[in-house]
């Protein structure tokens, strides 16, 4: 697995029942065909989602981001930079958590200045501005890969309603 390969998942699953290709998920989330491709073959071998490429495993998702994130894609922030707001700074979890230190994804086009956080997968910062439900599901990744017990707590809580 690699960390891009959750960001596909997640996508895949906040298309709902819309039909879609490997071209549609190419760019929605600015990654190329041929790793979009890749990324669901590996997420055929690690369970994540069925041989036909088209219904993710949504029990073993949540297991493995639940139980697993925190360990196989660990982050530790860095410098303070400009960005967009992710793990509690974004705006959904802003509402019930407050911090000094905002975290966010470093982009030259951010409004926040806060500690850095690298993205699952480099197209992210592009691919949640036409996206609000990615963009929620993935700062909930990043609480669970950076976060605090009752802020994980509540992520979980927001990932299972999504996932589930």
């Amino acid at each position: 697995m690699r960390p891009l390969d959750i960001e596909v998942l997640l996508k895949v699953i906040a298309m709902g029942d819309l039909p879609w290709q490997y071209r549609d998920l190419s760019n929605l989330l600015y990654i190329s065909i041929s790793e979009i491709s890749e990324s669901l073959n590996r997420s055929v071998v690690a369970g994540l989602i069925d041989a036909g490429k088209r219904k993710v495993k949504r029990l073993a998702l949540m297991e493995f981001i639940q139980y697993g994130m925190h360990y196989v894609f660990p982050q530790v922030p860095g410098a303070i930079v400009n960005g967009i707001a992710t793990a509690h700074a974004h705006p959904f979890y802003k509402q019930h958590f407050s911090s000094e230190l905002p975290y966010v994804w470093p982009s030259p086009d951010g409004n926040v200045r806060g500690q850095a956080i690298e993205p699952l997968h480099k197209g992210v910062v592009k691919a949640i501005q036409h996206d609000e439900q990615l963009y929620k599901l993935l700062a909930s990744i990043d609480i669970l890969r950076v976060g605090k017990v009752r802020e994980i707590r509540l992520a979980l809580e927001e990932l299972k309603k999504a996932i589930l």
